[in-house]
């Protein structure tokens, strides 16, 4: 079969396509309802254990509307519990873990068993990619044109649920943790950082085209804090992915970042920056190297609220980054109660030019 250029791809790699490629955070999830049928099988990490309902949930959303980029079905606790820690996922409650707090905590904790934890996630990548490549279409996705993306936690992110041991919207015992004894929390992000860097080249010898790093609660720091646990594990992540994978891209996450987002731009190295809802992408496009492609960042909540608000809003942003490397996404994940037509219409918004 003659090679076929990735539309995805080729964008995180610099080049300006047009229309922009499309995929949507959390794309693959509760809003689908053969996902709601699939869930009813199984826990949530069996789920991302088993390379047969790994590959299908993952593939569901592009059989149904042909994305351009295919992302992993997985969590980014994944890798504390490949090392350890003890994670399950409660109804109503979300990840419940087992806290890490003293040296003693840190020291149960393996990176040397992660490899051997994660073997089926690697399983699940290796017969996506193939899927991906191979000579037939998935859905409306046409034969070798969808991205096979990997991804993980940053470090800080991950670190608030291992502190913690469950979700908050203020993660007050890690960041008082990471102020009371900076040198415990260096040493827990260290961990994180190289584990995380090693994970994300494992995806990406298991097919991973393109990795993603999502540091979701990175808006929780004040710039000093910001930079230390955000931009600095992201930096060295990035350089351990150049040296190992040359020419594999990277997408960073660093959401609520607000201003910060610049500095993260300029600083990481990574090859696109995804913007939250919040953020102006013109304005920040402005502010950063014409060479950083961005991604984002319509509101999940338009998508929810479908119509020609959301239309006109999504192709305000897409119309604005023309002319610049733009992979059109959400500034969060797909609302769980989204009706799967407002996903529809949205895709085939982005690609009406």
């Amino acid at each position: 079969m003659t090679e076929t250029r990735k539309p995805l791809l080729a964008t995180l790699m610099g080049e300006a396509t047009w229309p922009p490629p499309v995929w949507l955070m959390r794309q693959a999830g509760r809003f689908l309802p053969e996902f709601r049928a699939l869930r009813e099988k199984a826990d949530f990490i069996t789920r991302c254990m088993t390379p047969d309902m790994a590959v299908e949930i993952t593939l569901q959303p592009i059989r149904r509307f042909g994305m351009d980029g295919a992302i992993l079905f997985s969590d980014i606790l994944i890798l504390p519990w490949a090392m350890g820690q003890s994670l399950e996922f409660v109804p109503g409650r979300g990840p419940v873990l087992g806290a890490v707090r003293s040296q003693a905590d840190l020291d149960r904790l393996d990176p040397g068993r992660v490899a051997q934890a994660v073997e089926p996630v690697m399983q699940t990548l290796r017969r996506l990619r193939a899927i991906v490549d191979g000579p037939e279409a998935i859905g409306p996705a046409q034969p070798g044109q969808v991205t096979l993306i990997g991804f993980a936690g940053a470090p800080f992110t991950v670190a608030c649920y291992m502190v913690e041991g469950h979700g908050s919207r203020e993660f007050e015992e890690t960041r008082k943790l990471a102020y009371t004894d900076p040198a415990f929390f260096d040493r827990l992000i260290d961990l994180l950082t190289t584990s995380t860097a090693d994970m994300l080249c494992a995806q990406i010898e298991a097919g991973a085209e393109a990795v993603m790093l999502f540091d979701s609660w990175s808006g929780l720091l004040p710039p000093s804090q910001f930079r230390k646990h955000v931009i600095e594990p992201a930096k060295r992540i990035t350089a351990i992915i150049n040296a190992r994978h040359p020419g594999v891209p990277v997408i960073g996450f660093p959401r609520l970042a607000g201003l910060m987002a610049i500095e993260y731009g300029r600083e990481t190295g990574v090859n696109a920056m995804a913007l939250d809802t919040g953020a102006d992408m013109k304005a920040v496009a402005d502010r950063v190297p014409g060479t950083l492609v961005l991604q984002g960042n319509l509101d999940p909540i338009r998508v929810l609220a479908g119509g020609e608000g959301m239309r006109a809003e999504a192709r305000a942003i897409r119309d604005a980054m023309k002319g610049r490397p733009h992979v059109f996404n959400l500034g969060h994940g797909v609302i769980p109660t989204t009706p799967p037509e407002h996903v529809g219409d949205l895709i085939k918004t982005i690609r009406e030019v």
